[in-house]
């Protein structure tokens, strides 16, 4: 994925789609920043910064997704855009080993099991 300058659009884009880090630190990992992007920008931050990342760049961030930041809903929104339907499975946190069991299937469980721990 390409780079997405640091200019005064991007800056005030980063600052509140990632809040929590100031914006040249938020644009220095294009793909995790596109994730967040994806999930919290507005329709027209989304346009801005379309100026600078293409179809191709689009589809490397969402193959390259850090679990846990985009949710389904846009998940499956952007992958359709993208011309993917049905989008691939969102991307998952996997914890110790990787051959182990994945944790959204154990949480499944364990909510079926216990009907009243869900949501």
């Amino acid at each position: 994925m390409n780079p997405i300058p640091l200019n005064e659009e991007t800056a005030a884009i980063a600052a509140r789609v990632i809040w929590f880090e100031p914006p040249a630190e938020a644009l220095s990992d294009p793909v995790r920043f596109m994730a967040y992007a994806m999930t919290y920008a507005r329709h027209e931050e989304m346009q801005v910064l379309r100026r600078y990342v293409s179809d191709d760049d689009l589809r490397d961030a969402l193959d390259r997704a850090p679990p846990g930041i985009i949710d389904a809903r846009s998940w499956a929104y952007w992958n359709s855009k993208m011309g993917r339907y049905p989008p691939p499975p969102l991307p998952v946190r996997r914890f110790g080993s990787t051959f182990g069991p994945d944790i959204t299937a154990l949480t499944r469980a364990y909510e079926i099991g216990n009907p009243g721990r869900r949501g």
